[in-house]
């Protein structure tokens, strides 16, 4: 198994924080929030991981130079950002042929997804591709779904106003191998795309579901950052 964080971004919302470290790296009581997600994956066998950089990418060489989990990380440099969708297609060789756990590095995650690998081994006969939802009481700022009656989703709805239901995205996606050939191959490498707007719309009534009941937050704005420490 394999696993891409996406880390590039600017962390906007979370300035003035971001205005000397990427967000990926911010601290989580004391500890970088990159390194909780680096740990999670060895921990569920994960024996590769890509992370791409581009806001302060010195910081983030320089910390999986020191990390003990160097050996399993690569590295790719975005000279210009590609969106969350052309990271995935610009670096299809890494993932295509590979059960692959797709992870927005900027959120704070208690679970440690072993239930969301069982629920993707059992997933229903049609679906390449499970996806981890969270009970959120801000729905109009989240990419909500509904579902089926197996836990399919069958419709989403990113930062909709009056959206149906308060069950999120995490955006936290586990891929089995046929996905890209099936879904993806007419994308086109080192192109702009975002997985929320551009792939998952493809993917209704074929990808799956798993829901966390431990927290799960993105730390995009002070707020948000503030209510995952301690």
């Amino acid at each position: 198994m394999k696993a891409i964080l996406l880390a590039a971004g600017l962390g906007t919302r979370l300035r003035p924080i971001t205005n000397t470290i990427p967000k990926c790296l911010v601290p989580i009581n004391g500890r970088p929030l990159l390194a909780l997600w680096l740990e999670k994956l060895v921990n569920l066998g994960v024996e590769e991981i890509l992370i791409n950089t581009h806001y302060f990418a010195e910081q983030v060489e320089k910390f999986i130079k020191n990390s003990p989990y160097k050996e399993k990380v690569t590295l790719v440099k975005e000279e210009k950002l590609l969106g969350t969708g052309g990271t995935l297609i610009t670096n299809v060789g890494f993932w295509k042929d590979d059960t692959t756990l797709v992870i927005h590095a900027d959120n704070y995650c208690e679970d440690n997804l072993t239930n969301l690998i069982k629920a993707h081994n059992e997933r229903p006969k049609g679906c390449e591709a499970t996806l981890l939802l969270f009970k959120t009481n801000t729905p109009e700022s989240c990419g909500i779904v509904t579902l089926d009656n197996s836990g399919v989703i069958n419709g989403f709805y990113e930062k909709k106003p009056n959206p149906p239901g308060n069950l999120a995205s995490g955006a936290l996606f586990l891929f089995s191998p046929g996905v890209y050939s099936k879904y993806f191959s007419h994308f086109k490498v080192n192109s702009a795309y975002e997985i929320s707007l551009d792939f998952v719309p493809l993917l209704i009534n074929k990808l799956y579901s798993y829901q966390t009941n431990l927290r799960y937050i993105d730390i995009g704005t002070p707020m948000a950052y503030q209510s995952v420490q301690g």
